[in-house]
């Protein structure tokens, strides 16, 4: 017999964290592209954020085609990852400075936010895969960054789940707290999936 699974969140009902999603609206659309192999992972927070924000969209892919790259990219994007030595130069924005020196003034703002969500190493072949991608103004949130993913680790300074980086970037581009709200339904998955791996004494 299959495992019973709640039908939104995807979890069994043990650890269902549905009762804590919120429904956020946003002026900017975020498109989370979301690899294969994330969207069966049980801690999957990409999906989540999907069902919190009402503009949005979840594309499952690892190489987009020139057609759904070019629909995508028509609208003014900026894209959420950190300015690795290995990506070309572009616009950027981050949490201390808000623009920085290399964001060019007549950039067009902002009115997608476009998501990886994927292991760093999966994230790093959606980028080679997709080289488009590369050039977009880059959203970094370098700076001592903690993040509360404590059921799932990374090895990467700085790394935050998909959930918190995407409530980071809202607020950081729209100048709204209330992008923070995304972080209760996260807040409820890592409790109730503690207290699963809690046992009373004997």
């Amino acid at each position: 017999m299959p495992r019973e699974t709640c039908n939104t969140c995807l979890r069994p009902p043990n650890v269902c964290y549905c009762c804590a999603l919120v429904s956020l609206t946003s002026t900017i659309k975020v498109v989370i592209i979301q690899h294969p192999q994330e969207e069966k992972h049980p801690f999957n927070t990409g999906r989540m954020a999907h069902l919190c924000l009402s503009n949005s969209e979840m594309m499952i892919a690892e190489s987009l085609s020139t057609h759904q790259l070019n629909t995508l990219l028509c609208t003014p994007s900026a894209l959420l990852y950190p300015s690795l030595e290995w990506l070309p130069d572009s616009g950027e924005l981050n949490s201390n400075n808000h623009q920085s020196d290399k964001t060019s003034s007549k950039q067009a703002p902002v009115k997608q936010l476009i998501v990886l969500d994927a292991t760093w190493k999966k994230s790093k072949k959606i980028l080679h895969l997709n080289p488009q991608l590369q050039k977009l103004p880059r959203i970094n949130l370098g700076g001592g960054l903690k993040s509360n993913y404590e059921i799932r680790k990374t090895s990467v300074a700085d790394g935050l789940s998909t959930i918190e980086s995407i409530a980071m970037a809202m607020q950081l581009l729209e100048g709204n707290n209330n992008f923070l709200k995304l972080l209760a339904p996260f807040e409820k998955m890592v409790e109730l999936q503690q207290k699963s791996f809690t046992f009373e004494p004997a």
